[in-house]
């Protein structure tokens, strides 16, 4: 084993992370992808979607085994920090290593999934690896709507077994995952003159944790909207609150950092406001002291605003979103400590003539997942808004009897001299929807450990990163 180059893994890796790869913007990736297996003589096969699969012969003495495919999705989560200039659809993400991590500065990593990426490149171009026949299987805008596992045909792959390389801790194997839908709200609102006497102000709230509105949910982390609703609603409990302009969040599947709102108080209450801001900043910073060490507010004032959000409509958005469904709603009973349904209230965007609100449900039980969808659709229809729920996707039942997971566990076991947990996810993986075209496929999720997936503050440990490589290559050789 110790002859096998684990350098390679780490060398693809950089080279995916200067490879602009936003969601539904895959061309650049698929192409390097394509010119790599081109390279090595290898076959290759692209869909409509634009999934690419690259086959590779088994080796010597692997002939009579199963077709086993790798797969990992070409796209990354694109978050950045207010600060910083990136443009992810040219430049290239700028990483450094800070001890046993990988981090990036200011942006996202884009680890979920380069890192799965680079290892099934590894495996593809190594002459030292005694592996079955592979189906390499890299799949489009898994971040943003699971397309490319939407579109995938049920003849595109011949494999036996799958293995996806999509999961973030090292010595954890999984076999199941949640299902997850969006519910998207949109609340139509007019406008009128500003009142007189009122001064105009903005409130800011950035520095927040974020990260996975799956993986992360059970952490009880800040939700920028609703902590910023929460204070503004107790203030427009005591004097005329109107609302300008109202923002937070970005992406359905992260938990919101920022939030920023500019509205107009009576000038009367203009010093009112900083005190109660400080009042509720001591409570909330207590409450969060651990878990958001980096929370930031900002007041500004003497603002020049020129309209404000109808009146009842601010004041129906500013309760609906302060007291809107948000984080666990039941834990399994079936696999100890895994979330079994959840929501997310994921951003709040202003349009032309409505106010936009996404909010992601998750549940490893499909019942569950649609009855907390329609729970959170009425609640925005009480409010007053048209409520548009997506078509969603299905979790991955957990098969403890899979004989793929056997061999991983065993694998794992002889390298380590101990037992990976078997578990399954709090987040949506493409396997799921792999299941519905190839029912009969036994799959597997290994990944190494990635920490603040879909924030900037994501990174990816060194360590754990060559323990999963070592695993990947033990499980192709013990197939």
């Amino acid at each position: 084993m110790n002859s096998l180059d684990n350098k390679a893994v780490w060398s693809y890796f950089n080279a995916i992370s200067k490879i602009p790869r936003p969601s539904k913007k895959e061309g650049k990736i698929s192409q390097y992808l394509i010119d790599f297996a081109s390279k090595l003589h290898l076959k290759i096969k692209t869909d409509i979607a634009g999934n690419i699969l690259i086959k590779k012969p088994a080796t010597n003495g692997k002939n009579s085994s199963k077709v086993i495919a790798l797969q990992a999705h070409l796209d990354m989560v694109c978050e950045k920090n207010n600060d910083s200039e990136h443009d992810f659809e040219t430049d290239p993400i700028i990483s450094y290593v800070d001890g046993d991590w990988v981090k990036a500065r200011g942006t996202t990593l884009g680890a979920d999934n380069g890192i799965g990426i680079a290892m099934i490149m590894a495996v593809l171009a190594s002459n030292d690896i005694e592996h079955p026949a592979l189906e390499c299987l890299f799949t489009v805008d898994e971040e943003s709507g699971l397309t490319g596992a939407f579109a995938l045909e049920s003849d595109f792959l011949t494999a036996d077994a799958l293995i996806n390389l999509d999961s973030e801790d090292d010595g954890e194997v999984f076999v199941g995952c949640a299902g997850g839908m969006d519910t998207v709200a949109r609340l139509p609102y007019s406008t009128e003159n500003v009142p007189n006497n009122y001064f105009g102000f903005s409130l800011s709230l950035s520095g927040l944790v974020g990260g996975h509105s799956g993986d992360d949910i059970h952490r009880g982390l800040g939700n920028s909207i609703i902590l910023i609703s929460q204070f503004l609603n107790h203030i427009n409990q005591q004097t005329d609150l109107r609302i300008n302009h109202i923002e937070g969040g970005n992406l359905r599947n992260a938990i919101p950092r920022e939030a920023k709102v500019t509205g107009m108080i009576p000038y009367s209450f203009k010093e009112t406001l900083r005190v109660q801001l400080n009042i509720f900043l001591s409570e909330i910073e207590t409450e969060y002291a651990l878990l958001e060490p980096k929370m930031q507010w900002e007041l500004g004032s003497e603002l020049d605003i020129e309209c404000v959000i109808e009146k009842s409509i601010s004041d129906k958005l500013l309760n609906g979103l302060a007291s809107c469904p948000n984080g666990v709603i039941a834990m399994s009973e079936q696999m100890q400590d895994l979330v079994e349904t959840s929501t997310n209230l994921a951003s709040v965007k202003m349009k032309d003539d409505f106010i936009e609100i996404v909010s992601s449900q998750r549940s490893s039980v499909n019942a569950s997942r649609q009855s907390i969808a329609s729970e959170v659709g009425l609640y925005f229809s009480n409010m007053g808004a048209e409520v548009i729920h997506s078509d969603g996707y299905p979790g991955w039942e957990p098969n403890l009897d899979s004989p793929l997971l056997q061999v991983a566990v065993e694998s794992y076991e002889r390298i380590n001299k101990t037992s990976p947990k078997v578990k399954a996810i709090h987040a949506g993986l493409e396997c799921g929807l792999f299941k519905e075209n190839y029912p009969d496929m036994d799959m597997i999720s290994i990944g190494p450990t990635i920490r603040g997936a879909h924030s900037p503050d994501e990174r990816l440990s060194i360590s754990s990163t060559e323990n999963t490589w070592w695993w990947l290559v033990e499980i192709l050789q013990s197939i």
